[in-house]
């Protein structure tokens, strides 16, 4: 596989939106992201589905809030459609281990899967 891959640069562009507050404070712009069949294993432990995932970032996102932190983003293509996302995050003091895969469609890439992780620096 080459080392300039445009399928994950587009890819991590994308994930990087979905932490910015200001998406995802937007059932639209979130919802223009995630695949129809969307879901999530959060850091909480709790399945999301796409509706839940959506509405609950559009009332919980504070336009004050700290941003997100990533750190050892990396991706992988798997197939010609699909591509794996690895990488941390810090916010507010809470660190995740976070895993996404990503199909492409005829509306371009979007996020099909996710699954974050609780770390603490002592377990990395």
């Amino acid at each position: 596989m080459p080392e300039h891959d445009s399928a994950v640069e587009s890819v991590i562009e994308s994930e990087l939106a979905l932490l910015a507050p200001e998406v995802r404070r937007s059932p639209e712009r979130v919802g223009a992201l995630l695949h129809p069949g969307f879901h999530e294993f959060g850091a909480s432990g709790r399945h999301w589905d796409r509706a839940a995932i959506i509405a609950l970032l559009a009332v919980t996102t504070d336009a004050e809030s700290p941003p997100v932190v990533t750190s050892r983003m990396h991706g992988v293509r798997l197939a010609p459609d699909l591509v794996h996302l690895t990488f941390d995050t810090e916010h507010d003091g809470r660190r995740a281990h976070r895993s996404s895969l990503w199909r492409r469609t005829e509306a371009g890439w979007l996020l099909y899967f996710h699954q974050a992780t609780p770390f603490s620096e002592q377990a990395r």
